[in-house]
């Protein structure tokens, strides 16, 4: 579904910060949202809440706030959310995009955040649509988590860096450079069907540290349906897929593309690693 008319703006009142935490509430449901007494101050020193609106309805909303890591100042990039009925619609990116705008208009050079690297379609907005790189990888972050889309797994997320000033970012707001990279590189997670047709973790490759080439990890191109099918073989996913990127990023190795399979019917995606 494509809405063209989506309008796009920054929020600071109470009552529009008020809108943006029942939209979460929606969202996440079981989850508390984030008080307006936090986005409100957040706001004021530095950060930014954004809404997506159809008409005079708050669809979408993205809210962040400022960071520092001792050396440097950046924009930490918190929650997005957007209701069912507009998912897979492009508003995520119209989000994301305007976030660079007005992060630009206060001066950062970063947006921060994290997500969970086995959820393909924020890979692909993430690293393919938006050019954000990755080399952090954080076990656990969040601990036990109950909603419905972590519930039963290791909280593990990548850290993403996007670079806004920079050429890669640039040429992808000009919607330049979408195309997949040609998958000839070497897969560190060999892979199989099991007898159910889902694609199985079979063992992992540690030892290309050197390689001059780039790298590949497949992860389940629907994860989420993987998880309600199988809970031990979502798990199993975690865990390699944890020991390869952490192994990979410890040796300077990043993640800085995403190809997504070219067929429908195939069961993976794969990230994309350069030294």
């Amino acid at each position: 579904m494509k809405v063209p008319n989506i309008q796009i703006r920054l929020l600071t009142s109470p009552e529009e910060l008020e809108q943006v935490r029942d939209l979460e509430a929606k969202v996440w449901d079981g989850d508390d949202p984030t008080p307006v007494h936090q986005t409100a101050t957040a706001v004021k020193h530095g950060g930014i809440v954004l809404g997506a609106y159809d008409g005079d309805q708050l669809i979408g909303f993205q809210y962040s706030f400022a960071g520092f890591n001792g050396t440097k100042t950046y924009l930490c990039s918190h929650i997005l959310g957007i209701t069912p009925e507009y998912r897979s619609s492009g508003i995520g990116a119209k989000l994301k995009w305007h976030q660079r705008t007005e992060a630009l208009a206060k001066g950062y050079d970063l947006i921060t955040w994290t997500y969970d690297p086995l959820e393909t379609a924020n890979g692909y907005l993430n690293i393919k649509k938006l050019g954000a790189i990755c080399r952090s990888y954080l076990p656990n972050f969040y601990g036990e988590m109950t909603d419905t889309l972590n519930e039963g797994l290791p909280s593990d997320r990548f850290m993403v860096e996007w670079w806004i000033k920079s050429d890669k970012v640039s040429q992808k707001a000009d919607q330049k450079q979408h195309q997949n990279t040609k998958k000839t590189s070497l897969s560190l997670i060999q892979t199989s069907l099991n007898p159910n047709g889902l694609p199985t973790p079979e063992s992992i490759v540690l030892n290309q540290m050197g390689a001059t080439t780039s790298l590949i990890v497949p992860v389940p191109a629907s994860f989420q349906t993987l998880k309600k099918q199988d809970a031990v073989l979502a798990k199993q996913w975690r865990m390699y897929t944890r020991d390869v990127f952490t192994h990979y990023f410890q040796h300077g190795w990043k993640v800085d593309d995403f190809m997504k399979s070219e067929s429908s019917k195939d069961a993976l995606h794969y990230y994309v690693l350069s030294k």
